[in-house]
């Protein structure tokens, strides 16, 4: 369910379509700059209820999957 959701809220995000996102997609591929970057993990903290520091996002979005899941209550 983690990675629908971290997908689905990208997706809506950036405005592209989510079937182009996969856990080996990396933020670069996503052209994400740092306003992005910023808003994205707000908008994840919300969604499950952690704190999300710039460093735990990794490079990919399987990376940002993984330190939810490890980190979600």
């Amino acid at each position: 369910m983690t990675k629908e959701r971290v997908i689905e809220l990208l997706a809506e995000h950036l405005d592209v379509d989510a079937s182009t996102i996969t856990e080996a997609t990396t933020f670069e591929d996503l052209d994400i700059d740092s306003l992005d970057t910023v808003e994205i993990m707000m908008e994840m903290e919300d969604e499950f209820g952690i704190e999300i520091k710039v460093e735990d996002i990794g490079k990919t979005v399987g990376e940002l999957i993984a330190h939810i899941d490890a980190n979600k209550e």
